[in-house]
This record gives C-alpha cells, sequence and structure tokens, in this order.
C-alpha cells in the first residue's frame, strides 16, 4: 500500500515543506509571498483530512499511511513554525512547546507500541484541538495581514497559536499520565 491514493495524498505534505520555505526566498512582494505560502500551507494541510477520508472509503487502509499521516503532519506544523519564528511572527518558546511535545510524545508512542502498550497513548480529543488551533494559527500567521478588511490575522494568529502551545502541553500531561502505569510497570 506504498503507492495509494491516499499514500501519495500524504506524501504531498512533506514535498510541501521546501515548497512554503522556498516562496520567502522568491523576489515577489511581502504580500505574495505571505499569500502564496498561506494558500499552500492551507491546500496542504486541508490533505490530512482528504487522505484518511480517501484511505477509509478506497479501504486503502495501511499500516505504512497510519506511519506516515502524523510524520508528514508534524513535519508540516514544525517547518512552518520554525519559517514563522524566522519571521518574528512566532515566538521561539511557542515553537520550542510544539516541536518538543511532538518529539516527546512521539517517542512514547514508539516505545508504547514496542511494549505493547500503544492503547494507553491512543489520539485523544485534546491531542485533535491542539492540532486544530495549530492548523488555524499558522495559516494566519502566514498571511500576516488584515483579512477582510477586519480581521488581524498577526493578533488572531498569536492568539491561537499561543493557546495551541497551553493545550500541547495539556495534552503532552494527558498521555504521558495514561502511560505512566506502562512506564512503572517496566522501570520497576
Amino acid at each position: 500500500m506504498f503507492m495509494t491514493i491516499p499514500t501519495l495524498m500524504t506524501w504531498t505534505r512533506i514535498v510541501a515543506i521546501p515548497l512554503i520555505i522556498g516562496v520567502f526566498y522568491l523576489p515577489l512582494s511581502d504580500e505574495t509571498k505571505n499569500l502564496v505560502a498561506t494558500v499552500l500551507f492551507v491546500v496542504f494541510a486541508l490533505t490530512d483530512w482528504l487522505d484518511g477520508y480517501l484511505a477509509r472509503k478506497l479501504n486503502q487502509t495501511s499500516a505504512f499511511g497510519a506511519f506516515l499521516d502524523p510524520v508528514a503532519d508534524k513535519f508540516l506544523v514544525c517547518a512552518s513554525l520554525l519559517v514563522l519564528v524566522h519571521l518574528g511572527r512566532a515566538d521561539v518558546f511557542v515553537a520550542l512547546i510544539i516541536v518538543g511535545r511532538e518529539i516527546a510524545i512521539s517517542a512514547l508512542r514508539e516505545w508504547m507500541a514496542q511494549i505493547g502498550a500503544s492503547r494507553s497513548v491512543a489520539v485523544h480529543m485534546l491531542g485533535k484541538l491542539k492540532t486544530t488551533f495549530q492548523m488555524v494559527a499558522i495559516p494566519f500567521l502566514l498571511y500576516n495581514s488584515t483579512l477582510f478588511g477586519m480581521v488581524d490575522t498577526h493578533l488572531w494568529g498569536t492568539v491561537l497559536i499561543w493557546i495551541a502551545a497551553v493545550l500541547t502541553v495539556w495534552s503532552m500531561v494527558y498521555y504521558l499520565r495514561k502511560a505512566l502505569p506502562e512506564i512503572r510497570a517496566r522501570v520497576d
């Protein structure tokens, strides 16, 4: 199931990373760079929903797809956060919280899978809520202007990314607490 439509869509999120970053090195106006990067991010972020839907609808789910999907999401979010920090649109502390949590929880999930306890760190609503806030905040911060003449996307993106950071810590604590009995059993 390496070359199914859903898996190819997942790969596009990884391919999108140099495109989104590269936009900021093109000889375009800042407004054009911001718009193109925002549109690219939104389009590729939507493939996250679409590839999952198609995998289920076309009965093309696979272990490889289940592995690659969250990896692609994390790459896209982390790369976008680094661009935003570089552009001075996101606080480095927020980026460290989000990237650090992604690394820690990915490692925790891998270890829990190895010991046969992956159910204790299965995706929870807090993680989905965190992802939703990130996926709205990032394009707002990439756009970095006024939308429809009245929405200050930098202000709202900043508020939303800080909410995402709080949810990031909260969800990490949740996953660690769920895994703690297994961790204690293996360490003792």
